[in-house]
């Protein structure tokens, strides 16, 4: 059974800041949602502020969004059957490998 995720992730780089670093450095946090597994991304930016996703692979297709807001973004997906049972694990990669692609430079 698929399972719904949500990730939210403080940062004070504002909302051009952080959309900024999203299209630069969108791989990172597609590695961490994939679970280490092979799926092949298609990314549309849907506002000035959403991004929406989806990936295929191993049968599997995931799909979210991420909100961009002033003081924090969100990212919900929905995790197929075979990644929903890692779905704590793969919520951890996501804070952290976010957290590190917001941070302040």
């Amino acid at each position: 059974m698929s399972r719904p995720v949500t990730v939210t992730i403080s940062h004070e780089l504002g909302a051009d800041g952080a959309r900024a670093r999203l299209q630069e450095s969108f791989s990172s946090l597609k590695s961490a949602l994939g679970g280490g597994l092979m799926f092949v991304f298609e990314e549309t930016w849907t506002s000035e502020n959403q991004l929406s996703f989806a990936a295929k692979g191993l049968g599997q297709n995931i799909v979210g969004v991420v909100d961009i807001f002033p003081q924090h973004i969100r990212i919900q997906a929905e995790l197929p059957n075979v990644l929903a049972a890692l779905a704590d694990v793969i919520t951890g990669k996501l804070e952290k490998e976010g957290t590190l692609l917001l941070e302040k430079r």
